[in-house]
């Protein structure tokens, strides 16, 4: 151990003034038997220090053959290893210069054991979630109601929400707001997603009673639909319908409304249209389209952005099922997906189409930018891809 004489001359021969310097001098020593591989680093915002100082827990997720990610209670973040030209040093108990009195009358010595060091940190970066094969679990499943004979007879796997955050790289709240996007639904504590033609059937009961009893889109009464479809259908699923295709809300006397969305209606009917056909004559499915939705609702292009894509350079005009959920989830591959379908793209046909991928921060422009290059034709501006495509 170095004395307080002996780190004054070596501050002398380093040419060091002992006036610019702090009062406490660290003499560092090494303990027995360290190595860079005992300590892991982590670098964190802070707002993510003020989740671990409240006594919040983070968590890393991935199966072996998944890039690790680490998630909060509602953002996910990714890992990446850094490398550091410094080393870096754990000393326990290391006092630092705020740790001490401006006013230290003398050099003060204190002697500092390095319990372990690194050349590396893990760096966090914020991503989306990677909920992509969170469907796909559940549809491996899906429920075509109580008295199916799958279901009777189904030896399939069932996820409850620790379940899923097992598998699902999110966090507990990116996951949730996913279940309710893909309209799954908890049954006996497990989540189902329900099999989509039950799903329309169950639309189609309500559709029917607010037609029978004459009522507005915008005032659906849950009680009197539990009452009249109960004994069709289990009412918890048809409140589950109801809150997927409507906005629930209050109104007199505590009786609960929904307000069915026309925009998701003819959406979900589209999609049944769709599902069963390669590709559509597109005015003959605006006229089956228009008469399969509810009197009293009205079918346009713009609700199925994301859904379906229509085919204007084909004679006669086409449309066909095109959903985003089926496509890549990494960036580059679902743009080299999208241009191998599709040459060129306007910025209004690809824009549902990727739209997901975009950061907190990160716009359409910009991924077009990255992803693509730009030309015109006929007078309007397409994207291409930046490289070949394979075909």
């Amino acid at each position: 151990m170095r004395t307080l004489d002996e780190v004054q001359a070596t501050l002398q021969i380093a040419k060091l003034n002992v006036d610019d310097l702090k009062p406490v001098i660290h003499c560092l020593s090494f303990g027995e038997n360290i190595s860079s591989g005992d300590y892991c680093l982590m670098e964190l915002d802070d707002t993510l220090c003020k989740h671990i100082e409240a006594g919040k827990s983070l968590v890393i997720r991935g199966d072996k053959d998944e890039h690790a990610v680490l998630c909060s209670e509602d953002k996910t973040y990714d890992l990446k290893i850094a490398d550091t030209s410094n080393l870096l040093l754990f000393i326990p108990d290391c006092k630092t210069p705020d740790h001490f009195p401006e006013d230290l009358p003398c050099q003060n010595l204190i002697p500092s054991r390095i319990s372990g060091f690194s050349n590396c940190y893990w760096e966090l970066r914020r991503c989306r979630p990677k909920v992509k094969k969170l469907k796909k679990l559940l549809m491996d499943n899906a429920y075509e109601g109580p008295d199916s004979e799958n279901e009777r007879n189904s030896t399939e796997q069932k996820y409850s929400t620790d379940d899923l955050l097992e598998r699902i790289q999110a966090s507990e709240q990116e996951l949730l707001n996913q279940l309710q996007l893909i309209h799954a639904c908890e049954i006996e504590g497990y989540w189902r997603i329900l099999e989509f033609d039950y799903e329309m059937k169950i639309l189609g009961h309500i559709t029917q009673l607010v037609d029978s009893e004459s009522w507005s889109f915008s005032k659906v009464t849950l009680s009197v639909c539990l009452e009249e479809l109960g004994p069709l259908e289990p009412k918890e699923l048809i409140e589950h319908c109801l809150n997927c295709y409507g906005k629930r809300y209050t109104a007199e006397a505590g009786e609960i409304y929904f307000s069915l969305n026309e925009d998701k209606v003819c959406r979900a009917t589209a999609q049944m249209l769709l599902q069963n056909a390669v590709k559509f004559n597109l005015s003959e499915f605006q006229e089956v389209w228009q008469q399969s939705v509810p009197e009293g609702m009205t079918t346009r292009l713009d609700q199925l952005k994301g859904l379906a894509l229509v085919d204007r350079s084909s004679r006669p005009e086409t449309i066909f099922l095109l959903k985003v959920e089926d496509l890549p989830e990494d960036t580059q591959e679902r743009f080299n997906c999208l241009f191998g379908m599709r040459e060129k793209w306007t910025e209004e046909a690809v824009s549902p189409y990727i739209q997901d991928l975009c950061g907190e921060k990160q716009t359409i422009g910009a991924l077009l930018t990255k992803y693509s290059r730009t030309s015109m034709q006929n007078g309007v501006k397409v994207y291409s891809s930046r490289r070949p495509v394979a075909t």
